[in-house]
Formats: C-alpha cells, sequence, structure tokens
C-alpha cells in the first residue's frame, strides 16, 4: 500500500507511479478514473443533472416496439385503417417525445453557454441522418 502524507508535484507523483508492480498500478488507475467520474458528476448542477436525465430518455419500449411493427406492415402493404390511424398517433407522440428532448438540450446549451451543437457533442447525440 502506498500512502503519500507530504505534498508533492505532479512530476513526484508519476515517479512513484512508475515504481508500483503492475497490479498496484492497475488498481491505481482504477481508483483515478473513479475519482475523475465522481468530480465530473460532482461538477453538475442539479438543474443540469436533471437536463441530462430527461434528455438521455428513450422512448418507451412498448411505444417502439408497435411503431416498428405497425411500420413493418405499412411496407408490407398490409396496414388496416384502424392500424394506420394508431401508426399516426404513435408517429405525433414519438414527434412530442423528441420535441420535448430538443427542448431540454436547449435549455442545457443556456445553461452551459454553449451551442446547441457543442451541447449535442458533449452528450454524443448525433442528429438524424435525414431532417
Amino acid at each position: 500500500m502506498y500512502k503519500v502524507e507530504a505534498q508533492v508535484d505532479t512530476k513526484q507523483l508519476l515517479q512513484a507511479v512508475e515504481q508500483m508492480p503492475q497490479p498496484d498500478f492497475e488498481t491505481f488507475v482504477i481508483q483515478v478514473l473513479k475519482l475523475r467520474a465522481q468530480r465530473q458528476v460532482q461538477s453538475l448542477s442539479l438543474s443540469e443533472s436533471e437536463l441530462i436525465l430527461k434528455i438521455k430518455q428513450s422512448i418507451p419500449d412498448d411505444i417502439q416496439q408497435q411503431f416498428n411493427e405497425l411500420i413493418e406492415k405499412q411496407r408490407s402493404m398490409a396496414l388496416t385503417d384502424a392500424e394506420h390511424a394508431r401508426l399516426i398517433q404513435l408517429t405525433d407522440q414519438i414527434e412530442d417525445l423528441d420535441a420535448k428532448r430538443i427542448e431540454y438540450l436547449a435549455q442545457l446549451a443556456q445553461l452551459k453557454q454553449k451551442s446547441l451543437v457543442e451541447v449535442m457533442q458533449d452528450l454524443s447525440i448525433h442528429p438524424p441522418a435525414c431532417v
């Protein structure tokens, strides 16, 4: 176990890390990465955290599954009038969810004082291929 009680600069710390046996080094790296992740999460405000949670929510599985099934039926020209009406309803619902997500992205961009594109890149969100 390594314990540092004195103040050391980055160069000294790296020299100490270089001397660690491989298993200790791997454990150290994992702990440093965990610490980094904790600091990043702690640096988010409550508002930012709530917005990110809302942005990351996907379309509910049951809605997505129904939509996919109806799209397949539409492609095979086997869609009934009732199913067509349901497909329109689901499409509207999905579009509403997407619009809300864009609103949350815009709010987050404003909070962070960044462009919408920058926030989307930060969150690894890619626009649809065709708009």
